[in-house]
């Protein structure tokens, strides 16, 4: 089927136009314009449907998504919101806008589904320790298909984990995958927050993954009003994202993880 099929089995249209969106390792996604100059984004990928729940769940917390006009199986359209501007001209509005996500909750750590990352699972089992949940779903899941050598030093972090966490952050909705290219921008704004991998837990994990490819100033970080020994844990949930690169992209993400664990002691 062309991208014009998929647009007509969604909304009974089809567009005037069609062009792929580059940055997605996962999902295929294309910028899509109809007769009547109404633009859109169509995504087409086998956790479509999962991701289209989480933006849901984002916007209940007044954070912004795009709106999803339809969706169906493996396919999701939504609205084309503003963007093209520059992330680190808007951390100050990210600030704001995390904040509202992070609004603390009643929610077991977690998600009620899991899901994955292409070939890496995502284990999202519910769990109302939050150590155990980072060591077991975060860390260890994804060690039987990493370097024997690597995977042990992890494995020496997981027994001590409960050094290092919080035994019970107040549970925090994640965006789960929040670095700079899902942060879309707009006139010094955050217009919308995209492609979620959604979970309860400890909010720090998202400012974590904000510090693997992007660089916000400490004044992001004190608009939140961090805890104590906020920065010393960043490298612990850094981890996570760097595992899951390492396993998608290769061995050019090992030094950041042999970094991260020799940082932390392990």
């Amino acid at each position: 089927m062309s991208v014009g099929d998929y647009v007509e089995s969604l909304i009974g249209e089809r567009p005037a136009e069609a062009s792929a969106l580059s940055g997605g390792d996962i999902a295929a996604a294309w910028q899509v314009t109809m007769a009547d100059g109404r633009r859109f984004v169509l995504k087409k990928g086998d956790d479509v449907s999962i991701q289209t729940v989480m933006l849901e769940a984002i916007r209940r917390t007044g954070a912004p998504v795009p709106n999803v006009i339809a969706s169906l199986g493996d396919l999701c359209l939504m609205e084309r919101v503003p963007s093209g501007g520059n992330l680190s001209n808007s951390f100050g509005d990210l600030a704001q806008v995390l904040t509202k996500l992070h609004a603390p909750t009643d929610e077991a750590y977690g998600w009620h589904q899991d899901h994955s990352f292409g070939p890496v699972a995502v284990p999202n089992g519910r769990c109302n320790n939050w150590p155990r949940f980072w060591a077991e779903n975060r860390l260890l899941s994804g060690a039987p298909h990493i370097d024997t050598a690597i995977a042990r030093r992890i494995e020496a972090l997981a027994d001590r984990i409960a050094d290092i966490l919080p035994a019970a952050p107040a549970p925090a909705l994640l965006h789960g995958d929040l670095w700079g290219g899902n942060v879309l921008c707009f006139g010094g704004r955050v217009s919308a927050l995209i492609d979620p991998s959604c979970y309860y837990g400890d909010r720090e994990v998202d400012w974590a993954m904000l510090t693997v490819f992007n660089n916000p100033p400490g004044s992001f970080f004190e608009a939140m009003e961090p805890l104590p020994g906020w920065r010393e844990r960043l490298g612990c949930y850094r981890l996570w994202p760097l595992l899951v690169h390492l396993r998608l992209f290769g061995t050019t993400y090992s030094g950041a993880v042999e970094n991260e664990l020799t940082a932390l002691g392990f």
